[in-house]
């Protein structure tokens, strides 16, 4: 059963700390594999790529880059109602995207000054979806969607290509959804390698999103500033921070609904309500048999999973600005009396009928979110994540001569001469 502890603040702290070293540095020696990947990819290209497809997928189609037609074949004989669903969930994420596209701007002043900000979507981006038994096709509409919005010139997707031969027919159906532009069945290390550095089939990109195994999270921490990349993902985590008017058949449900992704997973119940905590417990206890991984739901629960009874909601608020999860649910009567307290947090469901898959899946909000306590400084993914900024100035030599004496004191107390000189041979006028 899990545990339930009184949580003042050592214990609290602590059990903070049990939390974050679950997730250590990457093994050595699975850097070590990986980087050695990725150099023969960059150095081999399509021919590297196709002998490490074989190795660890068992398969690599004579063409790794799959057509339209063949998508539009075996995506043919999904079920309809799942197609609709996913065609909704699609319009809620593109909503929500939507209001977060910024605009390029020119400011002009009545000096004849000129400034802007010039804003575009990067040219090409890579979305790495995992196939097999962790085959998420949410995880295609909350990765593309946005870069769509963002106008990024091209979207390639790769996904493995499954030990039978056949792709993930309802991850084709969400591409074809979200508007992916190609898509490429290879898998692993050496596909993000492909992306990054480009192979004679596999163009190179800028950016590469979307979830992975250990080898595809390695990879791409390894490739980082060679392209850029969304985030490095720990382990997936919930906390519900609850009071007494809170349904304990609600808080087990959530709870699980985290555990039953991976044995590392934490799921955390802080509640001032001792009965709560009681209750709650016993409902994941009962409710845990009828669930098919409920095996990998134990292992999390045991090991990382817990019920704090603290003293008051403002205790259990400022766990959760500490422990920063990537989702926090908030079930108690007026859960909005909270929202501007709760600074660190990925995503926030508020009230009893805001459970965490309702984001994961179809409300809107992105479900790509900073773990591991990185929602102190990381933002879930957005529009913002497809686009570059560049800056732009435009001053009249009268503007300029106005700034000289202000920039040339700054430059030489810095002792870059040369930037001073940039100035001052354009003040003396002897050209």
């Amino acid at each position: 059963m899990i545990r339930i502890e009184k949580g003042d603040r050592t214990y609290c702290e602590s059990f903070i700390q049990s939390l974050k070293a679950r997730v250590s540095e990457n093994d050595r020696k699975v850097e070590d594999k990986v980087a050695a990947i990725l150099r023969d990819v960059r150095d081999r290209g399509d021919e590297a790529v196709r002998e490490y497809s074989v190795r660890f997928d068992g398969w690599v189609p004579e063409s790794l880059e799959i057509s339209m037609e063949a998508i539009e074949k075996i995506t043919a004989d999904c079920d309809p109602e799942f197609i609709a669903a996913m065609e909704r969930a699609a319009n809620n994420i593109r909503d929500f995207h939507a209001r977060q596209k910024q605009q390029s701007r020119i400011d002009t002043y009545p000096t004849g000054v000129i400034m802007g900000q010039r804003v575009r979507g990067l040219k090409r981006v890579g979305v790495y979806v995992p196939g097999g038994t962790a085959a998420y096709p949410s995880s295609v509409l909350m990765n593309v969607i946005p870069a769509k919005i963002a106008e990024v010139g091209e979207i390639v997707m790769v996904t493995p290509p499954g030990r039978n031969g056949v792709p993930d027919k309802n991850i084709l159906a969400a591409a074809k959804i979200a508007g992916v532009d190609r898509v490429f069945l290879i898998g692993g290390a050496q596909a993000v390698a492909a992306l990054a550095y480009g192979t004679e089939s596999v163009p190179k990109v800028d950016k590469v999103v979307g979830p992975g195994n250990i080898f595809v999270a390695t990879a791409k921490k390894l490739l980082y500033g060679t392209i850029d990349i969304d985030m490095i993902a720990g382990p997936s985590e919930i906390l519900v921070i609850a009071e007494s008017t809170a349904k304990p058949a609600f808080l087990a449900a959530d709870l699980m609904s985290q555990a039953e992704h991976d044995k590392m997973a934490s799921a955390i119940l802080i509640t001032p309500d001792e009965a709560l905590a009681k209750a709650t417990a016993e409902e994941i206890e009962k409710q845990m048999l009828t669930l098919s991984r409920r095996e990998i739901i134990r292992e999390s629960i045991d090991n990382f999973g817990a019920i704090i009874v603290c003293a008051n909601m403002d205790e259990a608020v400022d766990f959760a600005n500490e422990l920063a999860p990537e989702h926090l649910e908030v079930c108690c009567e007026n859960p909005l009396e909270y929202i501007g307290r709760l600074d660190n947090a990925g995503s926030v469901f508020l009230g009893n009928y805001s459970p965490e898959p309702l984001g994961d899946y179809y409300a809107g909000p992105n479900h790509v979110l900073p773990t591991s306590g990185t929602a102190r400084f990381f933002s879930p993914l957005s529009v913002d994540d497809f686009i570059k900024k560049s800056s732009f100035i435009y001053y009249t030599e009268k503007e300029l001569l106005k700034a000289a004496d202000d920039i040339i004191l700054i430059a030489e107390t810095e002792e870059l001469t040369a930037h001073a000189n940039s100035i001052a041979v354009r003040k003396q006028k002897k050209f």
